[in-house]
């Protein structure tokens, strides 16, 4: 989540991209495999589900699961390589924010889609069939009953859009940068505790999309995918017009630190 693959103003080699969207694709298999696997022994006949009753306690530990395991893999040396987006619509967002090369973008986006389609294969081949069938079925989301497509975007981009609007703050300014980690950690597994049960709590169109395509389950798949990167894309620009705003205030007040 911190500044990859270039300084600003300098375009990054082709094969830098290369390196790097390999790094995000095995950061995001190794997401959804662990997202996979951890939604099959608290979701799905083990002793876990048994010990735990109701769904929003097992959402609670999903979240508490998932969060450190985002931070972990952000501090990681790959993670550091790369950013550890292992979501489009923060590699969108990085973009439009000036703090992501723009060529990397579509690099980046197949990797981690990629990555996470393998990830769920990959934990079907270890845990068996349990992981395909109801209630864990491949930990593909879904809305709570009633939810229509324009709802459920909505939903989605509001929460994307306070992601990056929390995460692009916390980037630009420097005593706060160390802390992305945690934000990231703690905003992802809020987001599946508080939501799981509403809009499926996933802010992440990489999140849904190999769930989705391994399991054949497509509802909604368009607006998992679409909402986020809508959501990323406003929060950048309202960042940007603030920033620049900020900027142009500064010059005008003869801040130095502009100078």
């Amino acid at each position: 989540m911190r500044r990859p693959l270039r300084e600003r103003g300098v375009a990054p080699a082709a094969g830098t991209i290369a390196i790097n969207s390999g790094l995000e694709f095995l950061l995001t298999f190794a997401v959804l495999f662990a997202v996979t696997t951890i939604t099959r022994w608290v979701m799905g006949p083990s002793p876990i589900a048994h010990a735990i009753p109701g769904i929003h306690l097992r959402l609670l530990l999903i979240g508490a699961c998932v969060g450190p395991l985002m931070a972990g893999l952000i501090l990681s040396r790959p993670g550091k390589v790369s950013g550890a987006h292992t979501n489009p619509a923060i590699s969108l967002a990085m973009w439009r924010l000036g703090v992501f090369p723009g060529a990397a973008v579509l690099p980046y986006i197949a990797a981690q889609l990629a990555g996470s389609a393998l990830g769920v294969l990959a934990a079907r081949a270890v845990w068996g069939p349990t992981t395909g069938r109801p209630p864990v079925a491949y930990a593909v989301l879904r809305p709570g009953p009633g939810w229509s497509d324009a709802e459920l975007f909505a939903a989605e981009a509001v929460s994307m859009g306070v992601v990056v609007t929390l995460v692009g703050t916390f980037l630009r300014k420097p005593r706060l940068v160390p802390f992305v980690p945690w934000l990231v950690g703690l905003l992802v597994g809020t987001a599946i505790a508080c939501l799981g049960t509403v809009t499926g709590g996933s802010v992440n169109p990489a999140r849904q999309f190999g769930p989705a395509i391994v399991s054949g389950h497509l509802d909604f798949l368009w607006v998992y995918l679409l909402a986020p990167m809508a959501g990323a894309v406003v929060a950048a620009a309202v960042l940007n017009r603030v920033g620049d705003h900020r900027d142009a205030r500064a010059a005008v007040d003869g801040d130095p630190e502009i100078s």
